[in-house]
């Protein structure tokens, strides 16, 4: 046990010494770091909300809004299904409360072509949710009176299209948040359908719930100019196949528009801020996919010389005049922006639309100043920890104490440098982690300096009681740290946040402390007795 083969010396101390390294990072300003050469390890362990403040939020999607926005969808299928078989039909419409859309069949005849046909919408559950016990269908279709058919949205149907929605909300916010440059922000699903959002280091909180707020829908529809928006607002009923939409350009307050758009932004693939070579006023530039550009290309050679409105979220923030058509699937978005407007309307497109309106239902600021001194009584604890355990390991065994707090301070080294490669976020459970991680790292080197000391005082030399104190104290000491690691394996996968950070610190913290404690202090003491060839053992 107390022969090392050279490889494994070399090793051993390139993963000593590598740990120190990476760690060292942490101990600079990022300022220092900018300035030093490239290949020096720059990475940092990242702080958590609690150490250097930010944002809490917490949002809850609009499940109503979702459903709306379903059963038009599914009213636009019964139509194109119904349109494609010639079935006549009346009576097409929408009841949201009911989660329903209705229809009738005007030709007896056709109502089992037309029933069989309406089928087809609604699909099986996913396999995923299916497994989960839940089984049927995304819609009940059936006959209600008369030739009349209901198509209700099931509740399993309901549970399924929220849960994507909420999957998808989670990337789109994830985009959008990415665009300020923040590390490791936290975000993730809590219950049926909130999202809870942390951002460490967030200094602008304002303009993040509104980049995050935003539901970014974007649509470009036709202005219809064969009826007045004064008369649609004295009759309180705009012509068929056209809605008021309300105005941000400036110019108007309402705008009619076709209800259905010529391109949505599905089809946008980039967007990017800029400058208007004319009037150099920030503006947006964006580029629809191959079907979007042949769309909107057809769509603005039919109809040069008359406007066409570009609507956010239901709000209409230009609407220029077709000069030409616009044929190359690229084009720009102006309306009195400013740069920061124009940027994070381009984070907007760019990151996609949510599905649903995102409501804020908790909001909390942790202030840098509290995070400054979580960090400081952090720092404490851990020098008070490590100075009494290295106090006491060294009063209590001697030579072999030093060489346990060597280990120690490798074995430190080599959790922050391998948090730090990790990129992985520090909490202040992380920091407690870190402090039990001293703790147990000086319990492995407690068994076997206890059993070397038993083993030496039954009469064994010195190479014996070494090679058996070592041997003997491994079973136990991987017993004791397999069950924690267990435990923390179980933490990770059921807690969230900072139970989280808990669990990976403490993960990392086992794996080293094993090899320090084990491996190195072996090593150290290995050479020790290969150079004093000692007689009796100080411990």
């Amino acid at each position: 046990m107390l022969h090392f083969a050279r490889w494994k010396i070399i090793l051993i101390l390139i993963i000593s010494i590598s740990g120190i390294v990476f760690a060292l990072p942490n101990l600079f300003s990022s300022q220092t770091l900018d300035v030093l050469p490239s290949w020096i390890p720059h990475k940092q362990v990242n702080l958590g909300l609690d150490l250097q403040g930010g944002a809490h939020l917490l949002y809850q999607m609009d499940e109503q809004e979702l459903v709306r926005d379903w059963l038009k969808n599914i009213r636009g299928d019964i139509r194109d299904a119904l349109r494609k078989e010639r079935i006549g039909y009346t009576g097409l419409r929408v009841s949201a409360p009911n989660r329903t859309v209705s229809v009738r069949i005007r030709d007896q005849a056709n109502f089992d072509k037309a029933l069989t046909r309406l089928r087809d919408i609604s699909v099986p559950l996913s396999q995923g949710l299916a497994f989960t016990g839940q089984q049927g269908r995304t819609l009940d279709v059936t006959q209600g009176d008369g030739a009349q058919i209901l198509l209700k949205i099931t509740d399993q149907g309901l549970f399924q299209r929220v849960g994507s929605a909420i999957e998808a909300s989670i990337e789109t916010v994830r985009r959008r948040v990415d665009a300020f440059g923040t590390t490791e922000p936290t975000i993730q699903r809590q219950g049926r359908n909130r999202i809870l959002l942390q951002v460490p280091g967030i200094k602008d909180v304002t303009r993040l719930k509104a980049l995050v707020g935003e539901t970014g829908k974007l649509e470009f529809r036709l202005v219809d100019t064969t009826s007045s928006v004064e008369q649609a607002q004295r009759t309180g009923r705009p012509p068929p196949g056209t809605e008021l939409v309300p105005s941000e350009d400036g110019f108007t307050s309402v705008y009619l528009l076709k209800s259905r758009a010529i391109v949505t932004g599905e089809s946008l693939v980039d967007a990017q801020p800029g400058f208007d070579s004319r009037t150099n006023e920030p503006v947006v530039t964006f580029r629809f996919d191959t079907a979007g550009a042949r769309r909107f290309g057809r769509v603005t050679q039919a109809n040069v010389g008359r406007p066409f409105a570009i609507v956010l979220d239901n709000k209409v923030i230009t609407a220029p005049v077709i000069r030409e058509p616009i044929l190359g699937g690229t084009g720009q978005i102006s309306g009195n922006f400013t740069v920061q407007e124009a940027n994070d309307l381009s984070v907007l497109l760019r990151s996609g639309a949510l599905p649903a309106s995102l409501t804020i239902l908790e909001e909390r600021t942790v202030g840098a100043s509290l995070g400054a001194d979580s960090i400081a009584a952090g720092k404490i604890a851990a020098l008070l920890g490590m100075a009494t355990v290295v106090g006491f390991i060294l009063i209590s065994y001697g030579l072999f104490g030093i060489f346990a707090n060597l280990a120690l301070f490798i074995n430190i080294s080599l959790l922050v440098g391998v948090l730090s490669l990790l990129q992985a976020t520090l909490t202040l459970p992380g920091i407690a982690g870190i402090v039990l991680t001293i703790g147990m790292a000086v319990d492995a080197n407690v068994l076997i300096f206890e059993r070397i000391r038993e083993e030496s005082r039954a009469g064994k030399s010195v190479i014996a009681s070494i090679d058996s104190g070592y041997t003997r104290a491994l079973g136990t000491i991987l017993d004791a740290n397999i069950t924690t690691f267990i435990a923390a394996l179980v933490l990770f996968w059921l807690g969230s946040g900072p139970v989280r950070g808990f669990a990976v610190t403490l993960c990392i913290g086992i794996i080293t402390s094993v090899f320090t404690a084990f491996t190195v202090t072996r090593l150290m003491v290995a050479q020790w007795v290969r150079m004093r060839r000692p007689q009796e053992i100080p411990i």
